[in-house]
């Protein structure tokens, strides 16, 4: 009965991802000498430290992997559907593109997950500011990192863009690398945004202000030639 309990409860926490161990740590020790200090703040600490575990969780997703769909890159809220003008290292055009851009916030995790199946044609890496991600002037002024994933329905874009209190971009695949949809590509620390550039003509399958789930949300279907969906916000 008891193993039963401790099991149940087991499933329900989400495993911490590598990068999250030294920072986790590191509250936990802050904790420590703040309890020595003066009990209120070592609790404050203890929290802070749940904060960080929970930022750096890295839960399983199960991606639909049908040729085509585009699936989010990212937790977080659809912050903008646009056309934009894609970065110039990116190499897909001076023309603009649909974009998806979603935002994270530091309650949100930060795993950065493949929306698509295919070959890592690029990776492009620019040092930038560290405006508020959820500004449009933050995907040409803010530090990010750059990918296209060539497919056989064509080729996407995505872009790690850092936000006011990230840090650090961290990236896990290289150039020629073959990749899974929803498979782990990378994180960013603490708060940022996701950028997805899509090909031309093809219509999102999401709105602005619905939430997103990174290897879950279908963003696009680029094989089907989706005419697009309406949306009601209730």
């Amino acid at each position: 009965m008891v193993m039963s309990i401790v099991n149940s409860i087991h499933r329900q926490i989400p495993p911490i991802h590598p990068e999250g161990y030294p920072f986790i740590g590191g509250f936990a020790l802050a904790s420590l000498i703040l309890f020595w200090l003066w009990t209120p703040l070592g609790w404050i600490g203890t929290v802070l430290t749940i904060w960080c575990a929970l930022f750096f969780r890295d839960p399983v997703r199960v991606t639909p992997v049908r040729d085509g769909l585009v699936v989010s890159p990212a937790d977080g809220r659809v912050s903008m559907v646009t056309l934009a003008q894609p970065p110039a290292e990116l190499g897909l055009g001076d023309r603009p593109l649909p974009r998806v851009s979603i935002f994270m916030s530091v309650f949100n995790c930060h795993v950065n997950r493949s929306p698509v199946a295919g070959r890592v044609d690029r990776i492009a890496y620019r040092p930038g500011a560290f405006i508020n991600a959820e500004l449009d002037k933050a995907s040409e002024d803010n530090e990010r990192n750059s990918l296209v994933i060539s497919t056989g329905e064509g080729r996407i874009g995505v872009v790690q863009i850092a936000g006011l209190v990230a840090k650090r971009i961290v990236c896990f695949v290289r150039e020629g690398q073959s990749i899974g949809a929803g498979e782990r590509f990378g994180l960013i620390r603490f708060g940022s945004r996701l950028d997805v550039y899509l090909p031309e003509g093809t219509k999102a399958l999401v709105s602005e202000g619905q939430s997103a789930i990174a290897g879950e949300t279908v963003l696009a279907d680029i094989g089907l030639n989706d005419p697009g969906r309406a949306f009601r916000a209730s």
